[in-house]
């Protein structure tokens, strides 16, 4: 019965660890990754803080001054021998409050000043995150390719093997040479040299996503899927150009701090103006009893009527204007760039799809049959394989600069036009 119990636990645990795996090898999807990266990315939630913290200065900024409360006891004479009215304590006592108040709107002036520049700090982050996203997405796409160039390479060393297979028994049956059989031989290298070198870069890919999810899965277990394939729709340039101009967010925190320098002149101008202090006071004096009293302080503002802020906040609002069209002008440059990439990606693998991979396969099966046939030769055979290969190596590498080059375009418009 005992060991019963130990058999059972132990399926019970194989069940429950392969369970685990087949969680941990499920391929994420980009939607998938870009959720988790948007979570779990330390340089993100750090950027979120700051915007936190921002929003908390406009807390600070809208607060009232401080009232001041003054409490007086004067004339105090505990020594023997005074006159009979100084008794200890009870001669002159006072109290006063003051509170200064703020003229020209200054409170509501330094809240608008800080709620823009809460603003520009949202719009920030979201800049922080656009870039972030083109690193996680060409991470992304470097996984597919690897995995792509990884697939060709073991479908090649796998045909070539078959190749092999089928050029020994020639070899046996006085087909072929012995030399010609060595020479095939040797070429198989080339092949497993392919191979490894997809295995590592499929790897190291792999490693560069984990490390911006800030997730210590193991490369084994990690996995991701996808398209990898390019689509020839693509929106008119102009279309890019006004999506750029209504979404990309350093434009937005240029245009934004134009209307913050404009605030912080007003209220620099607010500054300038005269805040007088009121004051209410009550007290008690013996000959006439109790009293209250009133004041007002008026600063004479005669020299330090804050001119060099005025002057300062008067050119940091020019100084940003010319930042917002400098910040105009370059997204029209990486959108430019951008979409002629895209479009000429395009231009090159149209041939590719349409032509040259079915030309590639159709001589490499061809120059082989005529091989085996012996209506070729072997050095035809060789380069014919080597064509295959490097067509189709290069179609892989296309569609990956393509999916780059959508990346760099989605980056300079600021979100996804092409998916």
């Amino acid at each position: 019965m005992r060991w019963f119990v130990r058999f059972i636990c132990g399926v019970l645990s194989l069940t429950a660890l392969f369970a685990v795996t087949a969680r941990a090898q499920k391929a994420l999807t980009w939607q998938e990754i870009r959720d988790k990266f948007e979570a779990a990315n330390p340089t993100l939630r750090a950027g979120q803080i700051g915007v936190d913290e921002s929003r908390a200065q406009e807390v600070t900024a809208y607060l009232r001054p401080n009232p001041g409360l003054t409490l007086n006891a004067d004339q105090i004479n505990p020594f023997p021998g005074g006159p009979p009215h100084s008794t200890f304590g009870f001669l002159l006592p006072l109290a006063s409050v003051n509170y200064l108040h703020e003229r020209q709107h200054k409170r509501e002036l330094r809240r608008e000043s800080a709620q823009e520049a809460t603003s520009i700090a949202v719009s920030g982050q979201a800049d922080l995150e656009r870039t972030l996203i083109f690193d996680l997405r060409t991470a992304f796409v470097g996984t597919l390719q690897g995995k792509a160039v990884l697939d060709l390479a073991r479908e090649n060393l796998s045909y070539y093997d078959r190749v092999l297979e089928v050029n020994r028994e020639r070899y046996q049956a006085g087909g072929i040479a012995q030399v010609d059989l060595d020479r095939l031989e040797l070429q198989r290298v080339l092949y497993e040299s392919d191979l490894q070198t997809a295995e590592v870069n499929l790897r190291t890919a792999k490693i560069q996503l984990l490390a911006l999810l800030d997730d210590r899965t193991p490369v084994e277990q990690f996995d991701v899927s996808g398209p990898f394939d390019f689509s020839e729709q693509l929106a008119p340039l102009d279309t890019i150009r006004q999506n750029a101009l209504d979404t990309r967010p350093d434009l937005k925190a240029a245009l934004q701090s134009v209307d913050k320098a404009k605030t912080d002149h007003r209220l620099a101008v607010a500054n300038g103006s005269t805040d007088p202090t009121f004051g209410v006071d009550v007290g008690r004096n013996p000959p006439i009893d109790q009293y209250f009293g009133v004041s007002m302080n008026i600063p004479l503002r005669i020299f330090d009527r804050n001119q060099g802020e005025k002057q300062r906040t008067l050119l940091d609002i020019d100084r940003n204007d010319r930042l917002a069209e400098a910040a105009r002008e370059q997204v029209f440059s990486d959108v430019d760039s951008a979409y002629a990439a895209v479009e000429s990606s395009v231009v090159l693998l149209k041939p590719y799809k349409d032509r040259y991979l079915q030309q590639a396969s159709r001589v490499r099966d061809t120059i082989s049959y005529s091989y085996d046939s012996g209506a070729a030769s072997l050095l035809d055979f060789l380069n014919a394989q080597a064509d295959y290969r490097s067509v189709q190596l290069n179609y892989l590498n296309l569609i990956a600069s393509y999916l780059e080059a959508a990346s760099q375009l989605n980056l300079a418009v600021g979100r996804e036009v092409i998916q």
